[in-house]
């Protein structure tokens, strides 16, 4: 018979307990231990999932090794995130806003890898087969091998995968299936891992390479516990503004490629098409001869990506003044109007200062530091900048500016798009040589980089 016993699980960070506790003594937050049911089943030598294998440990020097198998997709951007494309077996979780497009993207995903003759399994818990059918019509992915399902039953998934056996499995969302042996909610803490458990070793031991789709919680982290991102290959954040029409795939964990990697696609009513070249579309609207603006050159993992930045500085009618950035961390925009005010002489207490990364693009490198200077100083002195000038480095709090990494990378990018003068840190030219078609202004401090750029 089964026994059911009750627990207390943080929806944080899935730690448990025996009882209730205001603050979760793993993750320290307060208010987040729900109580749960749990059945315990006894099986003899099957795991809940059903899936039981034995295997002896082996001698890594007899392990056979070699380049992990990929299946490529069709969609550039979406192979440049993954690390070359799909690899067999491999299990992928992709979280983002409500209405941004998760479930689009996977659909046309599904479509490109069923074109190539791929059977392709998509299991929808939030939809029924006739709304994804609609949104298959508006996208054009009807194919002969993409079967579709509207099942949130572990069992009856299990008898699907059996069945069609799919060499491709999208999940539409892990939070909507659950265990009928696992007394709980759907979407709680329990449910949650024992069906991305049992994914992945269904994945692993039949090769399938199958995507979760994963919920966001308000600050935008995946819900439900840590644990969840450990448990996968690769997590994909699908990011973006509501009223702007392209989107950004992040990768921020993947066992078969670089982390960091960004793709970009473009929203419209066929769906979503991808952004070959993401520097001229970030541009295209850039003004030429207005004080405050720059444009900076970023790296988004291995891909340069020049970025306009704008600066605006006018003068407090509060106390304190305003210190607003997008995009940018505070506390580095911060940390360089302290600079500017210490080292450079620049007066900047009686007045609000804002930072925006045009586009909604975010920049977490320190490279951006420099531009984010120059484009306040540039705003506060009125003093327009050069309108073909491309600005990166990273600035210190003795004034001083930085090497960055990738800097050869970085200024064919912007010769490439036509800029004619590129602001860097001096100590970055070593070991490269320059295009002919751009002038290279290496600088040690921000005031050199002021004078150039503003002088």
């Amino acid at each position: 018979m089964a026994k059911i016993k009750t627990k207390f699980v943080c929806t944080e960070c899935g730690n448990e307990s025996a009882k209730w506790l205001g603050k979760c003594p793993g993750c320290q937050a307060w208010n987040t231990m729900v109580e749960e049911k749990e059945t315990v089943v006894k099986t003899k030598g099957i795991g809940l999932s059903g899936i039981h294998t034995k295997e002896k440990p082996q001698s890594i020097i007899h392990i056979e090794s070699g380049q992990e198998p990929r299946i490529e997709t069709r969609m550039v951007e979406l192979n440049r995130v993954l690390g070359g494309g799909v690899v067999p077996g491999s299990l992928i979780l992709v979280g983002g806003d409500p209405g941004i497009g998760k479930s689009t993207l996977l659909l046309q995903t599904s479509h490109a890898l069923a074109v190539k003759g791929l059977k392709v399994l998509y299991i929808s818990g939030e939809e029924s087969v006739r709304q994804t059918k609609l949104r298959a019509d508006r996208l054009g992915a009807l194919t002969e091998t993409l079967y579709v399902l509207c099942e949130t039953n572990m069992e009856h998934i299990n008898d699907a995968i059996e069945s069609i056996d799919p060499d491709f499995l999208v999940i539409d969302s892990i939070q909507t299936v659950y265990e009928p042996r696992v007394e709980s909610a759907p979407g709680s803490v329990s449910q949650v891992r024992e069906c991305t458990a049992h994914f992945m070793r269904t994945a692993k031991i039949k090769g399938i390479a199958t995507v979760l789709v994963g919920h966001v919680t308000k600050e935008g982290a995946i819900a439900g516990p840590r644990l969840l991102e450990h448990m996968v290959d690769c997590v994909l954040y699908f990011e973006g503004e509501r009223h702007h029409t392209y989107r950004l795939l992040r990768a921020v964990k993947n066992r078969f490629g670089s982390t960091n990697e960004i793709g970009i696609f473009e929203m419209n009513e066929d769906g979503l098409r991808e952004v070959s070249n993401p520097s001229e579309l970030f541009l295209s609207e850039r003004p030429l001869g207005v004080s405050g603006s720059t444009v900076v050159a970023s790296m988004e993992g291995t891909r340069p990506v020049l970025v306009e930045l704008q600066a605006l500085v006018a003068t407090t009618n509060f106390p304190s003044p305003r210190r607003m950035s997008t995009g940018i961390d505070h506390h580095r925009m911060a940390l360089i109007i302290a600079v500017l005010e210490k080292r450079n002489g620049m007066f900047l207490q009686t007045q609000d200062a804002y930072l925006n990364v045009a586009g909604g693009v975010k920049l977490d490198e320190p490279a951006v530091d420099l531009a984010a200077a120059v484009s306040l100083a540039s705003s506060f002195r009125d003093a327009p900048t050069k309108p073909y000038d491309v600005i990166f480095g990273e600035v210190g709090l003795t004034g001083e500016v930085r090497a960055v990494s990738r800097a050869e990378q970085r200024v064919k990018e912007a010769e490439k798009l036509g800029f004619k003068r590129v602001i860097m840190p001096e100590k970055s030219l070593k070991g490269w040589k320059a295009p002919d078609g751009i002038e290279i202004i290496g600088v040690n401090t921000v005031a050199e980089a002021l004078k150039a750029a503003l002088g």
